[in-house]
């Protein structure tokens, strides 16, 4: 299935091989860069229109020529506008020259430009062909228009920001709004990019999306396309067995109400049977709290063992409250061959004995779903975490693939991966979602849909978006008690 236009991201890499491709398909490069520059002016006299003066900061490349194309438009238009080039433009090369040439008002060098009341700049100095830090005038330029408090309009990417990693290279501009051609990066979804770029608009430059699909990668904005053929649904003569049955271990009795919190999520989220799986100090506890949710007394690996031989459980869920230890880490390689959500105790009993928890799941399907915080990624994968040149999509893929897991790497900005490669950045979560429980609802809420006969993957990216759906149903107060509830909510909203 193609990926829709909307949710389709290209690395900067990819979309030099889209430019590439454009032009050996007999594509007019330099009129491209017409409807680019036309489109930024269009932009600009749209949401700027108290505008005093446009300010145009161009760069030495093709996104510079976008710039000065903006700066002759604006012109034409009867809009006051002042140009600053981060070089000299007898340097200039190919289409940005060419654009250069064509601009017949004055142009300045950046380090004379001075931040004036009413201005609204224009950036399109590096746009996402940047990979090394920003040069001083450009850092101190950064800083000034930041204290002059003046809007910004991006080209492409807010100058400065990594288009692959989301990450300012030294310094970046903070735009309100971003205007990009053709696809988004996913700089412009990662943190803290997402922010940097304000609002995000993707323009047709008229680059046929046949040239466009075939040079994208397997990293994409998460949405239902990606997950909604595998899907669980209910028929009229759908059983309670037939919806799985969902198990969540639960932790001693001063540590329970993490688990309850994934079981409710489960059975909201349409799991046909969940049980807590509890030691027997936490039996009495749980009893007094559950009603739908059954209840099962387990306290050593026999006990589980024993079990798994006489209950047909489907999914498992290890780690809210479940306390860090050899215990865990025993329960876990005996359900090495069941699917498995392992989430933060879980996660955590295994950083000094990964390699483990790494082997025992890596023949087969994938069935195991890991769901590390920021922290918890480091324990688990400190070399991946602490690679400077990897964002954090690259670092989430790397990790699926040690590991024979779908990677959940949680965040305002989460990031699912598979073993193949797949990525996906979810975008809808709230941020209120960042509150004590949230994470333990997750985990139920995949578990549910593993549960249900859901792939790995596909469970962790369609728990992932309902996840995020939850939260804005719950509202900005929520606890995680509500977003549990909510848990069950549909793709209608």
């Amino acid at each position: 299935m193609e990926t829709k236009r909307d949710h389709l991201l290209l690395t900067p890499e990819e979309m030099t091989a889209v430019d590439a491709a454009a032009t050996d398909y007999g594509l007019d490069s330099f009129a491209l860069m017409l409807r680019a520059g036309g489109a930024v002016a269009a932009s600009a006299l749209r949401y700027f229109p108290g505008a005093l003066r446009f300010v145009v900061l161009c760069g030495p490349g093709n996104n510079g020529g976008d710039g000065y194309v903006a700066a002759s438009v604006l012109r034409e238009a009867g809009a006051a506008c002042a140009v600053y080039s981060l070089t000299d433009v007898s340097r200039l090369r190919g289409d940005a020259a060419r654009a250069q040439a064509a601009y017949t008002g004055e142009i300045e060098p950046l380090g004379h430009y001075r931040p004036q009341a009413g201005d609204v700049v224009i950036d399109a100095l590096f746009g996402a062909g940047l990979s090394r830090n920003v040069p001083e005038v450009v850092k101190a330029i950064i800083g000034q228009i930041a204290e002059a408090k003046l809007p910004v309009l991006a080209v492409d990417l807010p100058s400065g920001l990594c288009g692959r990693r989301g990450t300012p290279l030294g310094a970046a501009f903070r735009a309100e709004r971003t205007i990009t051609f053709m696809a988004r990066k996913p700089g412009h979804l990662l943190m803290p990019g997402r922010e940097l770029c304000g609002e995000t608009e993707v323009f047709d430059i008229g680059i046929p999306m046949r040239l466009v699909r075939s040079k994208a990668g397997c990293t994409a904005e998460n949405a239902p396309e990606f997950w909604l053929g595998a899907f669980p649904s209910i028929a009229a003569e759908t059983h309670k067995y037939w919806r799985g049955h969902l198990a969540v271990f639960s932790g001693p009795g001063t540590k329970t109400g993490a688990a309850r919190l994934a079981a409710l999520a489960g059975l909201k989220r349409g799991a046909g049977l969940v049980t807590v799986a509890a030691p027997a100090d936490a039996i009495a506890v749980n009893a007094a709290s559950l009603t739908a949710i059954m209840l099962h007394g387990i306290d050593t690996v026999g006990d589980l063992k024993a079990w798994l031989d006489s209950a047909k459980i489907s999914a498992f869920v290890l780690g809210p409250g479940f306390g860090i230890g050899e215990k865990a880490r025993d329960f876990v390689m005996a359900l090495k061959d069941r699917p498995l959500v392992l989430d933060a105790d879980g996660i955590t009993s295994f950083k000094d004995d990964r390699n483990t928890l790494f082997e025992a799941f890596s023949d087969g399907e994938t069935r195991l779903v890991l769901t590390p915080h920021e922290g918890e990624f480091g324990r688990l994968f400190p070399d991946i975490a602490a690679d400077p040149d990897l964002g954090k999509v690259e670092k989430a893929i790397r990790a699926a693939g040690r590991a024979h897991a779908a990677i959940v790497y949680k965040g305002a900005d989460t990031v699912v991966a598979a073993p193949d490669g797949r990525a996906l950045i979810n975008t809808n979560g709230p941020p209120w979602l960042a509150t004590a429980g949230s994470g333990d609802v997750l985990a139920g809420m995949i578990g549910a849909l593993m549960a249900q006969g859901m792939p790995a993957f596909e469970a962790a990216a369609a728990g992932v978006y309902l996840h995020g759906e939850a939260g804005k149903r719950a509202g900005s107060d929520l606890t995680a008690e509500d977003l549990a509830i909510h848990a069950g909510v549909s793709l209608e909203g």
